[in-house]
């Protein structure tokens, strides 16, 4: 398997070049967990792994709370499906609070302050209410305990998270709300350490793959023993094939198809098809990822074009289109320019106004 091979492994077992999924709650219990870091790009990445959606559609779903938004596996947000919630935060939420321990010494934030915050979240939103950070920074400061610095609260929320006792509630406008879980997500699945260990390791290979252990410690924030044990449980349900030195685990159960379906992909920032990677060198020429290169290639919104990232894109939003603005690394030749058009006017779909490409 060469480097083209495993990137288009990838985007057909990432939904990218074949879709078959038809609800986000379908995708997030495909991937496990999408990075939500920025949201409006997290519902396009939800998107481009749909039938058919629309960023109404995404957003009534989050609304509704089919997928969560919440602190996992690492320390940043991600959108989660709510049949998931509970055991994906049992297994990773010890790593994602030892590597926020330092913040939570500087801020003077330690179990007795985690107890008092957490029983003041509840106690606010309990009964169905769903409310902004600062309704509940209000709250936490009536409690007793300071909430005045944003870093500070910041860090209270997401140990809520962890804790399990708050998640996201619908947005009101484009302000963010949180609910209990213990609500929003009364009955969802559970599972032992080992099968939930199990779990999040079939699922990343499987929809991710091919992809290494590094790749997967990198992504799960797990640790490498954690990660070795959840290989070795699901092992024998994965092809492992060693590239270059290298092995590389994956599902033997998704053929290849040998024309995706689509070629051309305009990928939003922390889209998983690059940062669900340690090693991206299938789909990203390394100097591109460097400071000195093109280190936004990485971050920003990427142009793929069969696999390998060809650029960035930027949109501009007006009243009735959408500007997308094209940084590609070579000229683009007329057909190749034609595809990315193409998929410049799906995501002026997706949005429901006309996309007009400049650059």
């Amino acid at each position: 398997m060469k480097n083209s091979d495993i990137a288009h492994a990838r985007l057909q077992n990432q939904q990218l070049s074949w879709q078959h999924l038809n609800k986000p709650a379908d995708v997030m219990q495909w991937l496990d967990a999408v990075k939500t870091q920025e949201y409006n790009g997290a519902k396009w990445a939800l998107d481009l792994r749909l039938k058919n959606a629309t960023d109404e559609s995404i957003e009534k779903a989050f609304a509704d709370g089919e997928i969560l938004r919440t602190h996992v596996m690492r320390p940043t947000w991600h959108f989660v499906a709510r049949a998931d919630i509970r055991w994906l935060l049992k297994l990773t939420a010890a790593r994602v609070n030892m590597r926020n321990a330092y913040y939570y010494r500087q801020l003077e934030l330690d179990d007795g302050v985690f107890k008092r915050t957490n029983k003041a979240l509840a106690n606010a939103l309990r009964g169905g209410k769903q409310l902004t950070r600062e309704s509940l920074r209000i709250a936490v400061q009536r409690s007793g305990v300071a909430a005045d610095d944003l870093l500070r609260f910041i860090h209270i929320l997401a140990r809520a998270e962890l804790d399990g006792v708050i998640c996201s509630g619908a947005r009101v406008g484009r302000q963010f709300t949180y609910a209990l879980l213990a609500e929003r997500a009364p009955e969802t699945r559970t599972l032992t350490p080992d099968e939930s260990l199990a779990e999040l390791t079939r699922r990343y290979f499987t929809s991710h793959g091919p992809a290494t252990m590094r790749d997967f410690v990198w992504w799960s924030g797990l640790t490498a023993s954690e990660a070795t044990r959840g290989l070795e449980m699901v092992g024998s349900l994965l092809v492992k094939e060693v590239i270059e030195g290298t092995p590389y685990w994956y599902s033997p159960s998704s053929p290849l198809i040998k024309r995706p379906t689509r070629v051309v992909q305009l990928l939003p920032p922390f889209d998983e098809y690059l940062v669900a990677y340690k090693d991206r060198r299938a789909a990203l020429d390394p100097k591109d990822s460097t400071p000195e290169g093109r280190g936004n290639a990485v971050l920003g919104s990427q142009i793929v074009m069969n696999g390998r990232v060809v650029g960035t894109w930027a949109r501009t939003l007006k009243k009735q289109k959408v500007i997308i603005t094209l940084a590609p690394f070579a000229p683009f030749s007329k057909p190749e320019t034609r595809v990315v058009a193409d998929a410049a006017q799906r995501y002026g779909a997706f949005l429901g106004l006309n996309a007009v490409v400049a650059g």
